[in-house]
């Protein structure tokens, strides 16, 4: 049976969907201000993996992932550019799509934007004024009175009085608490406005993802996620607007996605230490950074370096040089290998356990290739398959291991034509030519295999 480490509870929890056999999954996506980083793509990967594993394990899956165009920071970014909001948050939605389609994570089944839930947003805000879990101050914000929520904290483990000790009121704001923070916020000048019963203004950033979430999943659903960072206080906050306004239990099982680091620290762009998608992938290919995240648990830290994401291509050179030659089967049932991998990803979509399992096919695959090509067909097949789980090996060998490298402008042609040279001096017993060509191959960085079948290649 699948376990979920639910951040609430903080344990391994049974999952059992609210409704049977149906799983509804809302995300915190991207805020589209400036282009995705690595951190940002960890996410995006675990959570496309989830899916990919819930819908592999039968489960029918409703995924919705939000966009914010609307907030704070690309409201200043807009400004910080003189470009018109509209214009950069469309600009950053279309980078966001290209670097995750490029990276294989699948769109989600909803892309709600927040502009489009203004209705939902005003609606949610007014249940909250009327059971008196919200007011109107005095300079026209409309805040959530914190203290009323009595479980306030449990999903953080903050407590409410330790929060008030260290909180502070920032000018311009007149809360009756300094803990209570803005649902809607009023209109200032050059802002972008909407309509509402308390005057023109816009919604809080908090606000948004309850209104998004129930109005695509219902009130109470089953797994909501999103990066570490945002338990505290967005997920919260969430949680506290939602029940108020229902009294339903929001959300039954809560996940969080480590942190990417970088010598130590947390990647982020506060601290001007993070790598944007698009610069990773002028050194890497796509599918080594999405193996690179996998290969770690979704919950633990991640360190980024560049001999990490080296080792992580070495490894996934190593699985499609597994499958290279290898007939186009149908992938067994049932074996021992696929309740292995199963096991892992039930507990708590164990990635790297399962990528050790595909390792063991690896090495399994190598032994059968000669003296039982049948069975190897059959590992590769299922190799093949449990790496479609997790959005990884569904290229061919021959296309991953000869394309995506840098070598100086050679041509598959030109290395044919060097390759058959080496040959011909191999035969005329040569041997310091042929080392010559392969030398200046590998100088291009390309990786010729003597074999029992002949010389193969594949770019480094």
């Amino acid at each position: 049976m699948l376990h979920i480490y639910n951040s609430l509870t903080k344990k391994k929890e049974p999952f059992t969907p609210v409704t049977p056999g149906k799983v509804r999954m809302y995300v915190c996506g991207m805020t589209v201000y400036d282009y995705c980083h690595v951190g940002h793509a960890r996410v995006m990967v675990a959570f496309d993996m989830v899916a990919r594993y819930l819908r592999a394990r039968g489960f029918e899956v409703s995924y919705v992932r939000n966009i914010t165009d609307i907030d704070d920071k690309i409201i200043k970014r807009a400004r910080e550019n003189n470009e018109d909001i509209q214009a950069l948050t469309a600009r950053f939605i279309q980078a966001m799509d290209e670097d995750a389609a490029a990276l294989g994570v699948a769109k989600p089944d909803a892309e709600p934007r927040a502009t489009a839930y203004l209705p939902q947003i005003r609606d949610l805000i007014g249940a909250l004024v009327n059971r008196s879990y919200a007011y109107q101050a005095k300079n026209k914000d409309v805040y959530y009175r914190v203290r009323k929520f009595a479980p306030y904290g449990a999903l953080s483990g903050k407590s409410v009085d330790d929060l008030r000790a260290g909180s502070r009121v920032e000018i311009g704001e007149e809360k009756d608490d300094p803990l209570d923070f803005a649902l809607w916020k009023a209109a200032k000048p050059g802002e972008p406005q909407w309509d509402s019963p308390w005057g023109p203004g816009r919604p809080g950033w908090h606000i948004e993802c309850s209104a998004m979430s129930s109005a695509c999943l219902g009130s109470h659903f089953d797994i909501h996620g999103g990066g570490m960072d945002l338990k505290f206080p967005h997920h919260e906050n969430e949680i506290a607007q939602s029940e108020a306004a229902t009294g339903e239990k929001f959300v039954n099982t809560w996940m969080h996605v480590g942190f990417v680091r970088v010598n130590q620290e947390k990647m982020s762009k506060s601290l001007g230490n993070f790598f944007t998608v698009r610069e990773v992938l002028k050194q890497f290919r796509p599918e080594v950074l999405r193996y690179f995240i996998l290969a770690s648990h979704y919950r633990s830290p991640l360190d980024y370096s560049d001999e990490n994401l080296d080792a992580a291509k070495s490894a996934l050179t190593r699985l499609y040089t597994a499958l290279k030659d290898l007939p186009d089967v149908s992938a067994p049932a049932n074996t021992e290998y696929e309740q292995r991998f199963n096991a892992a990803m039930d507990d708590d979509f164990n990635t790297p356990v399962a990528v050790a399992v595909m390792f063991d096919l690896v090495r399994d695959i190598n032994k059968a290739r000669i003296d039982d090509p049948t069975q190897a067909a059959a590992l590769g097949a299922l190799l093949r398959k449990f790496g479609g789980i997790l959005g990884i090996l569904q290229r061919t060998a021959d296309d991953y291991l000869k394309s995506g490298g840098t070598t100086g402008g050679l041509s598959d042609g030109d290395i044919e034509a060097l390759i058959t040279q080496r040959l011909a001096a191999r035969k005329t017993r040569n041997f310091a030519e042929s080392d010559r060509i392969r030398d200046e191959l590998k100088a291009q960085g390309v990786v010729l295999e003597d074999g029992p079948g002949g010389t193969t290649w594949r770019r480094d």
